[in-house]
This record gives structure tokens, C-alpha cells and sequence, in this order.
């Protein structure tokens, strides 16, 4: 009977665990080509996509709090709508990139290339950017954040 028990409780705890693995393992999307992917609409927080390239990527509407995109190749992706509370894009590439009405509060985006980039009712508070990138994305910025009531130029402390 011991036996028994301890074969059932085995199985049991593959068939509990196998599935977690699989899904964190799917979770890790770090140097991979994603070009034109659709991730629309998701929970992505916490994800992982360190230099990958997510070119024409729709990523709009999707929770990527805490998200990693350290190096990430985000040209004319879509990011309009998107949580990127405690997101790390630094040394990212954004040209062209959709980030209307998105809060990116609290991101780390200090070596982020920001060009060409839609930023209408974006959320940028305590996001740490270079001199130069914010004087290009004050010449640009406007509206206020649906969900957090503040104007973008505000959080970019435009003059």
C-alpha cells in the first residue's frame, strides 16, 4: 500500500508540474524573430524579450508590466494601449512605434531610441530618458492617459 501511494503521488506531481514548466518556458521569448507577431490583448507581464525583434509586432492592449525588452527591435510595432509599468526597454529601438495612450510609469528606458514615435495620451512618469530624448519627444507630445488621468506632456516634464 506504501507503494501505491508513493507511484500515485509521483504521477501527480508530474501531471502538476509539467504543465508549469511548459508554461514558464513559454514565457521566454529572449533573441528570437517575431516579426509581425500578434501578441494583442495578453498578459505578458513579466515576459521576457530581450533582443528580439518584433518588428510590425502587435502587442497593443497587453499587460507587459515588469516586461524585459532590454535591446528589443520594436520598429513600427504596435504598443498603443499597453501596460509597461516596470518595463526595462533600455537600449531598445522604437521608430515608428505605436505608444498612444500607454503607461510606460516607472519603466527604465534610459538608452532607448525613441523615433518617429506616436506618443498621444502616453504615460511617461518616472521614466529615466536622455536630455536629448526628451527634448525630441516634448516636440511631439500631447493628450492626456485614459486610465491615468495625467497629460503626456506633464509626465515628460516638457516646458
Amino acid at each position: 500500500m506504501n507503494k501505491r501511494f508513493l507511484s500515485f503521488f509521483a504521477v501527480v506531481l508530474l501531471v502538476l508540474l509539467i504543465p508549469l514548466q511548459a508554461s514558464w518556458a513559454a514565457m521566454d521569448y529572449a533573441k528570437q524573430v517575431l516579426i509581425e507577431s500578434d501578441f494583442s490583448n495578453r498578459d505578458l507581464q513579466g515576459v521576457t524579450f530581450n533582443l528580439t525583434n518584433l518588428l510590425k509586432a502587435d502587442l497593443s492592449g497587453s499587460n507587459l508590466e515588469g516586461a524585459s525588452l532590454f535591446g528589443a527591435k520594436l520598429q513600427e510595432a504596435d504598443l498603443s494601449n499597453t501596460n509597461l509599468r516596470y518595463a526595462t526597454l533600455d537600449s531598445a529601438i522604437l521608430e515608428g512605434t505605436d505608444l498612444t495612450n500607454s503607461v510606460l510609469e516607472d519603466a527604465f528606458a534610459f538608452n532607448t531610441r525613441f523615433k518617429d514615435v506616436l506618443i498621444t495620451g502616453a504615460d511617461f512618469t518616472n521614466v529615466p530618458m536622455r536630455d536629448d530624448v526628451l527634448a525630441n519627444l516634448c516636440l511631439v507630445a500631447d493628450g492626456k492617459n485614459p486610465i491615468t488621468g495625467r497629460n503626456t506632456r506633464e509626465t515628460l516634464d516638457c516646458s
